[in-house]
């Protein structure tokens, strides 16, 4: 099988078209800005608190899994939308369910960020 050359161009656009999407995405989703102002908090105390190597990588997989779960939620709203303006039992279906995907991650996290950080704030505050 004959390999491949790298495409700098193509592989250019495409960072340049990933980082649009997120760009977009943070711009114009209500909730994606608060997701990023929450992991920007999150950050923020993982420096405070000193977080372990464990904790940070646990931190940040998380981060991205909701980020990623919030532009897959927008992108598949905005297929729905280009197919149809009106009310679809299909369309809702969509939706709701990918709306809901980022709700469980964004609870599981919350959770997870809880078990996290409150055994380090009660350290500060005893």
């Amino acid at each position: 099988m004959k390999r491949q050359s790298l495409d700098k161009k193509k592989l250019k656009h495409s960072f340049k078209y990933a980082f649009n999407g997120i760009k977009l995405c943070i711009n114009n989703e209500q909730n994606m800005l608060i997701h990023f102002t929450v992991a920007t908090l999150v950050i923020i105390c993982a420096f405070i608190f000193k977080l372990s190597k464990i904790e940070w990588i646990i931190c940040l997989l998380l981060i991205g899994i909701v980020f990623m779960m919030e532009l897959l939620n927008t992108a598949i709203e905005n297929v729905c939308d280009l197919v149809t303006k009106e009310e679809n039992k299909y369309v809702k279906v969509a939706k709701d369910t990918a709306a809901g995907s980022v709700l469980v991650i964004s609870i599981v996290s919350a959770i997870i960020g809880l078990i996290i950080f409150i055994p380090k704030l009660m350290e500060v505050i005893k």
